[in-house]
Protein backbone atom coordinates (compact mmCIF):
# COMPACT_ATOMS: atom_id res chain seq x y z
CA UNK A 1 0.00 0.00 0.00
CA UNK A 2 1.51 3.22 -1.08
CA UNK A 3 2.29 5.93 1.82
CA UNK A 4 -0.36 8.50 3.00
CA UNK A 5 -3.16 5.86 2.00
CA UNK A 6 -5.37 4.89 4.51
CA UNK A 7 -4.75 1.53 5.91
CA UNK A 8 -7.49 -1.34 5.08
CA UNK A 9 -8.79 -2.68 8.00
CA UNK A 10 -9.72 -6.67 7.76
CA UNK A 11 -12.89 -8.08 8.28
CA UNK A 12 -14.26 -4.65 8.34
CA UNK A 13 -18.08 -5.67 8.04
CA UNK A 14 -19.40 -2.82 6.56
CA UNK A 15 -16.38 -2.27 4.02
CA UNK A 16 -17.11 -5.72 3.30
CA UNK A 17 -21.00 -4.90 1.83
CA UNK A 18 -21.76 -1.63 2.01
CA UNK A 19 -18.75 0.58 1.56
CA UNK A 20 -18.70 4.19 2.46
CA UNK A 21 -21.13 5.42 -0.12
CA UNK A 22 -24.90 5.94 0.59
CA UNK A 23 -28.14 4.45 -0.54
CA UNK A 24 -28.78 6.62 -3.78
CA UNK A 25 -25.46 5.02 -5.12
CA UNK A 26 -27.40 1.73 -5.29
CA UNK A 27 -29.94 3.08 -7.33
CA UNK A 28 -27.13 4.61 -9.31
CA UNK A 29 -25.50 1.01 -9.58
CA UNK A 30 -28.72 -0.10 -11.63
CA UNK A 31 -28.69 3.14 -13.85
CA UNK A 32 -25.16 1.75 -14.92
CA UNK A 33 -25.59 -1.33 -15.22
CA UNK A 34 -28.37 -1.15 -17.46
CA UNK A 35 -26.63 1.14 -19.71
CA UNK A 36 -23.71 -1.00 -19.99
CA UNK A 37 -25.07 -3.95 -20.74
CA UNK A 38 -27.17 -1.82 -23.82
CA UNK A 39 -24.49 -0.50 -25.07
CA UNK A 40 -22.69 -4.03 -24.77
CA UNK A 41 -25.12 -5.83 -26.83
CA UNK A 42 -25.58 -2.98 -29.52
CA UNK A 43 -21.52 -3.53 -29.78
CA UNK A 44 -22.08 -7.07 -29.95
CA UNK A 45 -24.77 -6.59 -32.67
CA UNK A 46 -22.31 -4.46 -34.83
CA UNK A 47 -19.73 -7.04 -34.32
CA UNK A 48 -21.67 -9.52 -36.46
CA UNK A 49 -21.71 -13.12 -36.09
CA UNK A 50 -18.21 -13.91 -37.24
CA UNK A 51 -16.98 -12.24 -33.48
CA UNK A 52 -19.28 -14.36 -31.71
CA UNK A 53 -19.80 -17.76 -33.11
CA UNK A 54 -20.83 -20.43 -30.88
CA UNK A 55 -22.36 -17.83 -28.45
CA UNK A 56 -25.52 -15.65 -28.90
CA UNK A 57 -24.65 -12.04 -28.30
CA UNK A 58 -26.87 -12.37 -25.44
CA UNK A 59 -24.62 -15.52 -23.68
CA UNK A 60 -21.54 -13.56 -24.51
CA UNK A 61 -22.52 -9.93 -22.85
CA UNK A 62 -23.60 -12.44 -20.03
CA UNK A 63 -20.11 -14.51 -19.43
CA UNK A 64 -18.68 -10.85 -20.14
CA UNK A 65 -21.11 -9.08 -17.14
CA UNK A 66 -20.78 -11.87 -14.65
CA UNK A 67 -16.99 -11.95 -15.03
CA UNK A 68 -15.96 -8.45 -14.33
CA UNK A 69 -18.80 -7.90 -11.27
CA UNK A 70 -17.32 -10.98 -10.21
CA UNK A 71 -13.58 -11.04 -10.49
CA UNK A 72 -13.44 -7.18 -9.49
CA UNK A 73 -15.36 -8.10 -6.25
CA UNK A 74 -12.68 -10.78 -5.44
CA UNK A 75 -9.47 -9.06 -5.99
CA UNK A 76 -10.36 -5.15 -5.09
CA UNK A 77 -11.14 -4.60 -1.05
CA UNK A 78 -12.20 -1.13 -2.13
CA UNK A 79 -15.44 -2.98 -3.90
CA UNK A 80 -17.97 -4.09 -1.83
CA UNK A 81 -19.41 -7.09 -2.10
CA UNK A 82 -22.77 -6.10 -2.03
CA UNK A 83 -22.35 -3.85 -5.42
CA UNK A 84 -20.79 -6.43 -6.91
CA UNK A 85 -23.80 -9.08 -5.68
CA UNK A 86 -26.20 -6.36 -6.77
CA UNK A 87 -24.53 -6.04 -10.33
CA UNK A 88 -24.66 -10.22 -10.94
CA UNK A 89 -28.26 -10.29 -9.98
CA UNK A 90 -28.99 -7.00 -12.21
CA UNK A 91 -26.68 -8.80 -15.07
CA UNK A 92 -28.97 -12.22 -14.72
CA UNK A 93 -32.38 -10.22 -14.40
CA UNK A 94 -31.27 -8.68 -17.22
CA UNK A 95 -30.15 -11.58 -19.33
CA UNK A 96 -33.91 -13.36 -18.29
CA UNK A 97 -35.95 -10.25 -19.39
CA UNK A 98 -33.85 -10.21 -23.04
CA UNK A 99 -35.11 -13.74 -23.72
CA UNK A 100 -38.11 -13.77 -22.88
CA UNK A 101 -38.35 -10.87 -25.50
CA UNK A 102 -36.30 -12.86 -28.21
CA UNK A 103 -38.94 -15.66 -27.51
CA UNK A 104 -42.26 -13.80 -27.40
CA UNK A 105 -41.29 -11.07 -29.94
CA UNK A 106 -39.59 -11.53 -33.32
CA UNK A 107 -38.04 -8.21 -34.38
CA UNK A 108 -36.18 -8.32 -30.93
CA UNK A 109 -34.92 -11.62 -31.62
CA UNK A 110 -33.66 -10.38 -35.63
CA UNK A 111 -32.58 -6.92 -34.51
CA UNK A 112 -30.32 -8.94 -31.23
CA UNK A 113 -28.77 -12.31 -33.16
CA UNK A 114 -29.55 -11.03 -36.65
CA UNK A 115 -30.80 -13.32 -39.81
CA UNK A 116 -28.81 -16.34 -41.25
CA UNK A 117 -27.41 -15.45 -44.89
CA UNK A 118 -27.48 -17.40 -48.22
CA UNK A 119 -23.16 -17.63 -48.98
CA UNK A 120 -23.34 -20.17 -51.63
CA UNK A 121 -26.72 -20.90 -54.23
CA UNK A 122 -26.19 -23.85 -56.75
CA UNK A 123 -21.95 -23.81 -56.73
CA UNK A 124 -22.60 -20.10 -56.66
CA UNK A 125 -20.91 -17.52 -53.79
CA UNK A 126 -23.34 -15.07 -53.18
CA UNK A 127 -20.81 -12.56 -52.84
CA UNK A 128 -23.48 -9.71 -51.20
CA UNK A 129 -24.12 -12.38 -48.63
CA UNK A 130 -20.14 -13.14 -48.31
CA UNK A 131 -19.92 -9.13 -47.80
CA UNK A 132 -22.64 -8.98 -45.21
CA UNK A 133 -21.13 -11.56 -43.20
CA UNK A 134 -17.60 -10.33 -43.45
CA UNK A 135 -16.17 -13.11 -44.37
CA UNK A 136 -13.43 -13.63 -46.69
CA UNK A 137 -12.89 -16.64 -49.57
CA UNK A 138 -10.71 -18.25 -46.99
CA UNK A 139 -13.05 -17.94 -44.12
CA UNK A 140 -15.79 -19.61 -45.96
CA UNK A 141 -13.60 -22.09 -47.84
CA UNK A 142 -12.22 -22.60 -44.69
CA UNK A 143 -15.70 -24.01 -43.32
CA UNK A 144 -16.54 -25.60 -46.39
CA UNK A 145 -13.89 -27.56 -46.32
CA UNK A 146 -14.62 -29.87 -43.05
CA UNK A 147 -17.82 -30.46 -44.45
CA UNK A 148 -15.91 -32.79 -47.31
CA UNK A 149 -16.48 -29.69 -49.87
CA UNK A 150 -14.17 -30.04 -52.30
CA UNK A 151 -15.51 -27.76 -55.21
CA UNK A 152 -18.35 -25.07 -55.17
CA UNK A 153 -20.63 -27.01 -57.84
CA UNK A 154 -21.26 -29.67 -55.12
CA UNK A 155 -22.74 -27.07 -52.72
CA UNK A 156 -26.72 -26.25 -53.23
CA UNK A 157 -26.84 -24.14 -50.60
CA UNK A 158 -24.71 -22.59 -47.93
CA UNK A 159 -26.10 -20.23 -45.22
CA UNK A 160 -24.65 -18.52 -42.33
CA UNK A 161 -26.75 -18.99 -39.47
CA UNK A 162 -27.65 -16.76 -36.60
CA UNK A 163 -25.19 -18.45 -34.03
CA UNK A 164 -22.06 -18.03 -36.62
CA UNK A 165 -22.16 -22.00 -37.55
CA UNK A 166 -22.19 -22.60 -41.00
CA UNK A 167 -24.94 -24.68 -42.70
CA UNK A 168 -24.24 -26.73 -46.26
CA UNK A 169 -26.56 -28.69 -48.18
CA UNK A 170 -24.74 -30.66 -50.74
CA UNK A 171 -25.58 -32.99 -53.92
CA UNK A 172 -24.70 -36.68 -54.02
CA UNK A 173 -20.99 -37.04 -55.50
CA UNK A 174 -22.64 -38.34 -58.42
CA UNK A 175 -25.01 -35.35 -59.09
CA UNK A 176 -22.79 -32.74 -58.17
CA UNK A 177 -21.35 -30.44 -61.51
CA UNK A 178 -18.06 -29.60 -61.90
CA UNK A 179 -17.23 -25.67 -59.89
CA UNK A 180 -14.54 -24.39 -58.50
CA UNK A 181 -11.89 -26.13 -56.95
CA UNK A 182 -11.15 -24.72 -52.59
CA UNK A 183 -9.03 -27.90 -52.23
CA UNK A 184 -5.94 -27.66 -52.01
CA UNK A 185 -6.43 -24.18 -49.62
CA UNK A 186 -5.46 -21.60 -52.36
CA UNK A 187 -2.78 -20.27 -49.77
CA UNK A 188 -1.13 -23.28 -50.66
CA UNK A 189 -1.65 -23.73 -54.63
CA UNK A 190 -3.87 -20.89 -56.42
CA UNK A 191 -6.08 -22.49 -58.84
CA UNK A 192 -4.38 -22.52 -62.00
CA UNK A 193 -5.47 -20.00 -65.16
CA UNK A 194 -7.04 -21.68 -68.07
CA UNK A 195 -4.50 -22.70 -70.46
CA UNK A 196 -4.24 -21.66 -74.22
CA UNK A 197 -6.95 -23.62 -76.28
CA UNK A 198 -8.82 -24.82 -73.08
CA UNK A 199 -12.45 -26.22 -73.38
CA UNK A 200 -14.50 -27.21 -71.18
CA UNK A 201 -16.53 -26.16 -68.38
CA UNK A 202 -14.92 -22.88 -66.60
CA UNK A 203 -15.39 -21.67 -62.94
CA UNK A 204 -14.91 -17.44 -62.34
CA UNK A 205 -12.15 -17.26 -59.66
CA UNK A 206 -14.50 -14.43 -57.99
CA UNK A 207 -18.14 -16.11 -57.88
CA UNK A 208 -17.78 -19.54 -58.64
CA UNK A 209 -20.22 -19.14 -61.75
CA UNK A 210 -19.57 -22.20 -64.38
CA UNK A 211 -19.69 -21.22 -68.18
CA UNK A 212 -18.96 -23.54 -71.23
CA UNK A 213 -16.09 -22.47 -73.33
CA UNK A 214 -15.90 -23.49 -76.56
CA UNK A 215 -12.15 -24.45 -78.46
CA UNK A 216 -10.49 -21.44 -78.86
CA UNK A 217 -12.65 -19.21 -77.21
CA UNK A 218 -11.29 -16.75 -75.02
CA UNK A 219 -14.26 -15.96 -71.77
CA UNK A 220 -15.44 -12.90 -71.30
CA UNK A 221 -15.74 -11.16 -67.66
CA UNK A 222 -18.56 -12.94 -65.79
CA UNK A 223 -21.96 -11.38 -64.10
CA UNK A 224 -20.32 -10.72 -61.28
CA UNK A 225 -17.58 -8.53 -62.57
CA UNK A 226 -15.04 -11.58 -62.67
CA UNK A 227 -12.40 -11.55 -65.30
CA UNK A 228 -10.00 -14.25 -64.12
CA UNK A 229 -11.33 -18.12 -64.59
CA UNK A 230 -9.80 -21.65 -63.66
CA UNK A 231 -11.06 -25.03 -65.56
CA UNK A 232 -14.16 -26.33 -63.23
CA UNK A 233 -13.36 -30.11 -61.74
CA UNK A 234 -15.85 -32.59 -60.41
CA UNK A 235 -12.85 -33.99 -57.53
CA UNK A 236 -9.77 -31.68 -57.84
CA UNK A 237 -7.71 -34.47 -55.73
CA UNK A 238 -9.56 -37.14 -57.85
CA UNK A 239 -8.42 -37.98 -61.81
CA UNK A 240 -8.04 -35.78 -64.26
CA UNK A 241 -11.07 -35.53 -66.72
CA UNK A 242 -11.25 -35.72 -70.57
CA UNK A 243 -13.47 -32.99 -72.74
CA UNK A 244 -16.69 -34.79 -71.77
CA UNK A 245 -16.34 -34.20 -68.26
CA UNK A 246 -15.47 -38.01 -67.85
CA UNK A 247 -12.53 -39.09 -65.15
CA UNK A 248 -9.78 -40.68 -67.44
CA UNK A 249 -6.80 -42.32 -66.49
CA UNK A 250 -3.55 -39.72 -65.78
CA UNK A 251 -0.88 -40.57 -68.46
Amino acid sequence: MSAGSEAVRSLDWQRLFLGDFDLLFYAEIVLRTTLILVWLLLLLRVAGKRGVAQLSPLELALVIGLGSAVGDAMFYAEVPLLHAMLVMALVVGFQRLVAHLIISREKVETFLEGTPVELVRDGVIQLGGLSTSTLSYEDLFERLRPQGVRQLGQVQRAYFEQDGQLSVFCWSDKQAPPGLPIVPPWDLLPPAPLPRGFSGPAACLRCGRVKEVAPGEDPTSCGCGGLKWTAAVRDPLGLPEDDSGAQRPAP
